[in-house]
């Protein structure tokens, strides 16, 4: 069965206006502040050196705001993925996500794993994670790690 490599990518986080975030649902408050980061495409190899899955328009959103007088900083994670003539597992094994603040780590997170049911076609994938308040307040990095896994391949007819 052939496996993916584990791909890294690493996405500035930048302030950014507190527009366009509706589809989030994210509460508006003067005090809401909001830092994106953007990749365009990149692969993830097989063993063997073949692409095995693309990833694509990866959106980092970070928000920190108010909902019913308690503060919050949320992560949101967003994508599209396509198994590039291979199937994902059933029970996948995601990404992880990392924060930092210059060269410290100052969150890590783990997903679940991707929206992937078939090979050959684009899925968007959304995921959202808790962040504290001061791990917001200092991130400047996102860093995306796409891990190793199982594939089953896929002949095309």
């Amino acid at each position: 069965m052939p496996s993916l490599q584990e791909i890294r990518t690493v996405v500035t986080l930048a302030p950014a206006k507190p527009a366009g975030l509706g589809d989030l649902g994210a509460p508006m408050a003067d005090t809401t502040v909001v830092k994106r980061g953007r990749a365009h495409e990149f692969a993830q190899l097989l063993q063997d050196g073949k692409v095995g899955r693309r990833f694509q328009d990866l959106r980092v959103v970070v928000i920190k705001t108010v909902e019913d007088a308690l503060p919050s900083a949320k992560l949101f994670v967003q994508f599209e993925v396509f198994g590039d003539n291979t199937a994902a597992p059933t029970n996948g094994t995601g990404f992880d996500a990392v924060l930092y603040a210059g060269a410290r780590q100052s969150a890590c997170l783990s997903s679940s794993s991707l929206f992937l049911p078939y090979a050959n076609f684009w899925y968007p994938n959304r995921f959202v994670f808790e962040v504290p308040i001061a791990d917001f307040d200092q991130a400047d990095r996102f860093e995306f790690i796409a891990k190793s896994e199982a594939v089953r391949s896929i002949e095309l007819g």
